[in-house]
């Protein structure tokens, strides 16, 4: 009788994911390219919505720390917290939730209304991004895995291309609120075509939250993680502040930003394609270079970021870097956790979030503060500290 349950069962899992379409991974898809344009919005637009909100562009670029500070929360605790609610339902609501973040940032009459509407979208990154591979393989059978997450993260590297760009390119064509609302009618449609194509997905009440906290009880994983956080808190430590850097210091017009913003999102989008090849060999090589080559950058734009030409070559190499460097460490997780990838995902969430607010924040106060020099200089020495840190990983994998 166990068996004939158990046979039961299986058969009406395949069932579930017969059920799934391309068309669902495609509006998956969809669904994190507008939340990536919208969580990365603000990079491009700090100055007009500082001058509008009448606050300070440190101020205007916790816009990201404050959804990164829900994101980690959110992607922690979402899986007990949402226990026995299908997961269709669950990821509408989250786009439900976009499309009011989206509309309540676009008409925010004063920082506080602003600061909520990114909360809000803190909210949906970290829930998103919890579920989307698990998502994807209840969509399609176990051999097309591969081929729908690639999909489902080809709209994440879409967005990395062109949100910045198409964000200062609007802001200065319609205003920062109209760029902002452009995200808006994307989510309708993400929400109405997930609505159509994805099937139903009882949860399976998973104890992930316990498993999530369970994996730092592993040297090598707590050790990952240090180097994961620094990576990504040097890199938006400076990241956030490119536009007033650019204004104020190398003084480029609107068309020049979005151009070199363009820029560094199609090498980046280019280093995303190459570094796979590089990853076949081995992984820490890549981790370590990586975030050295990023502080010697970072120093570069420092010394010599007041001449345009050299500002903008300089960014479009660390575009090259910063968008590819994510892929290597998501392939050390999928190596180092074979088996608890959906737990090691979540904690992955929670610690790149939590190092993107870090980065925001310190960066904010320093560029208020003290300048951008501080920023920069800042940001050459995490990175070089994530450099070591995955270096100490290395040798701690060695050992275990």
């Amino acid at each position: 009788m166990d068996t004939l349950s158990q046979t039961l069962s299986e058969a009406n899992k395949d069932s579930d994911r017969q059920a799934g379409s391309w068309g669902a991974v495609l509006a998956m898809s969809l669904g994190a390219f507008a939340l990536v344009a919208s969580e990365f919005m603000p990079v491009s637009l700090l100055t007009p919505i500082a001058a509008d909100l009448h606050i300070s562009e440190g101020q205007a670029g916790q816009a990201i720390s404050v959804s990164g500070a829900f994101a980690v929360f959110t992607s922690l605790f979402i899986s007990s917290l949402a226990k026995g609610i299908n997961r269709k339902t669950l990821l509408l609501v989250l786009i439900a939730m976009m499309i009011v973040s989206g509309t309540v940032v676009s008409l925010a009459p004063n920082y506080v209304l602003f600061m909520l509407g990114r909360a809000m979208i803190g909210v949906v990154i970290g829930g998103f991004w919890s579920m989307s591979a698990a998502t994807a393989m209840r969509l399609v059978e176990d051999h097309h895995v591969p081929r729908a997450l690639a999909i489902l993260n080809g709209g994440n590297a879409l967005a990395t291309v062109i949100a910045a760009p198409a964000g200062s390119f609007l802001g200065g064509l319609i205003g920062w609120r109209g760029a902002f609302f452009c995200v808006v009618p994307v989510a309708v449609i993400v929400f109405v075509w997930q609505l159509i194509s994805l099937p139903s997905m009882p949860s399976e009440r998973h104890q992930q939250s316990a498993s999530v906290f369970a994996l730092l009880a592993r040297p090598i994983v707590r050790m990952g993680m240090i180097a994961v956080s620094l990576f990504f808190m040097g890199q938006f430590t400076l990241f956030t502040y490119v536009r007033p850097f650019l204004e104020d210091v190398a003084h480029v017009e609107v068309s020049t930003l979005s151009l070199i913003l363009l820029l560094m999102g199609i090498s980046g989008f280019i280093g995303t394609v190459l570094i796979g090849v590089m990853l076949k060999k081995s992984v820490y090589p890549v981790l370590i270079a990586v975030p050295l080559l990023m502080a010697f950058l970072a120093f570069g734009l420092l010394m010599l970021g007041k001449w345009i030409v050299v500002s903008a070559i300089i960014l479009t190499v660390w575009g090259l870097f910063a968008t590819s460097a994510p892929v290597g460490w998501w392939t050390w997780l999928a190596r180092m956790l074979p088996r608890d990838a959906e737990a090691g995902g979540g904690l992955m969430v929670a610690v790149v979030q939590l190092a993107i607010t870090l980065g925001a924040t310190s960066g904010g106060i320093l560029f208020d503060r003290i300048g951008y020099q501080a920023t920069f200089a800042a940001s050459a020495l995490v990175l070089v500290l994530a450099a070591l840190s995955a270096l100490l990983t290395m040798r701690q994998g060695r050992y275990q």
